[in-house]
């Protein structure tokens, strides 16, 4: 048996972005927020007595890497160290080894070099373990670099396979490095395939494992919900992933309905709703309101609302920070039908009169109509509209 976790793409000291119209009480805990995500998982690792630690990649970032977080992630190996837990680690293409920085880890810790290469060791069990694995020399892609990797052949042990690079139909990469296929992949007769690069988890295989953790702290609008890593716990036969979430902060996309757009109506229900969140966790929302009416919310009350909603949120540790609101109108083809009515007839004097005579002519009608010289267009214009509204909704 082995028990061991499957992490990537940390980004210590990444910068978050939106960062400038928040108080400095949220933007404190953000520029901390991977610091504690890490943290939390050398506490677990610690606590559930892992074997090791896989990071595939990206630990740092290269234009921001600081001292501060040499110090601190040496700190944390060494809490690994003392409790006889391994680490190994490869270079992405934020971090490669030719970045500059030399870095004297515990003696716990193994950092692959450019050339592809295996270290074995045997867990706590006595299972014998074979982790194969490469890191970047530079910031750029390495095609064909799984030729290098060794196939196993012998059917002893357990191999584990670690990559930094895009899976070849994934949709999330914009920039893709070192990219691959499953067929390369299986080909290698591993039991499991520790990836990296992607921030978004998922597995792409069952047989064998082949995971992306993503990363462990989301760090703007696109890199949304948990965030965490993968506790991995098995042996030859089969291994098993679970997703532990670590994260300090969640960015999220939500939805909301509501069915009012009046500023102090809509101000309450946002803040009953940030209260169910902030029961769970802290936030970071851009807020989709989807809206079953007529009305438009102006700009001067948007800009109060929301102004509004963030002041509620300074000095509050456990925040819920609502960056954006958007409204979707569930009848947006009828309003903007309403909409070109009025555009188009409002001032059309020749259309008024047409309408009057016809309407005054015929015997059914106008008998229910006020006198002639009452009737202003406008009058008419809103008659028409509600009638409108009320065929639409049927």
């Amino acid at each position: 048996m082995v028990k061991f976790i499957h992490a990537a793409d940390l980004h210590l000291d990444s910068p978050f972005k939106s960062r400038s119209k928040m108080p400095n009480n949220i933007l404190e805990i953000l520029m901390t927020s991977t610091y504690k995500s890490v943290t939390r998982m050398v506490d677990f690792a610690i606590k559930e007595k892992v074997d090791f630690l896989l990071i595939s990649g990206d630990v740092f970032d290269q234009a921001n890497r600081s001292l501060k977080s040499e110090i601190f992630l040496k700190r944390e190996f060494s809490r690994l160290r003392e409790k006889g837990i391994f680490v190994y680690m490869i270079h992405g293409n934020h971090d490669p080894i030719s970045s500059g920085f030399k870095t004297t880890w515990p003696d716990n810790v193994s950092v692959f070099k450019e050339n592809v290469e295996t270290y074995e060791m045997l867990s706590s069990k006595g299972e014998r373990i074979y982790l194969h694995g490469f890191s970047y020399l530079l910031d750029e892609s390495y095609e064909n670099k799984l030729d290098e990797y060794p196939t196993n052949t012998d059917n002893r042990g357990i191999h584990i396979g670690m990559l930094h690079g895009t899976y070849a139909k994934t949709k999330y990469d914009a920039k893709r490095y070192t990219e691959f296929n499953l067929e390369a992949l299986n080909n290698k007769l591993y039991h499991y395939w520790a990836l990296g690069h992607i921030h978004v988890r998922s597995q792409l295989a069952d047989l064998p494992q082949v995971h992306y953790s993503g990363n462990i702290q989301g760090r703007h609008k696109n890199e949304t919900g948990e965030k965490g890593f993968l506790l991995v716990e098995g042996d030859d036969i089969q291994l098993s992933a679970n997703f532990v979430p670590v994260q300090e902060v969640i960015f999220e996309n939500l939805e909301l309905d509501t069915d009012s757009l009046r500023k102090e109506q809509l101000y309450q229900q946002i803040v009953e709703f940030k209260q169910s969140l902030r029961e769970q966790s802290k936030y970071i929302v851009n807020l989709q309101l989807n809206y079953d009416g007529e009305d438009e919310i102006s700009k001067s009350d948007y800009a109060e609302l929301i102004e509004l909603l963030q002041e509620d949120e300074v000095n509050i540790s456990q925040f819920v920070w609502i960056d954006n609101i958007n409204v979707s109108y569930n009848n947006e083809e009828q309003i903007a039908l309403l909409k070109d009515i009025k555009t188009s007839y409002s001032d059309n004097e020749e259309l008024f009169r047409n309408a009057v005579n016809t309407m005054y002519m015929d015997p059914n009608i106008n008998r229910y109509l006020p006198p002639i010289n009452e009737v202003s267009p406008g009058d008419l214009l809103q008659m028409g509209e509600e009638r409108l509204k009320m065929l639409m909704r049927r």
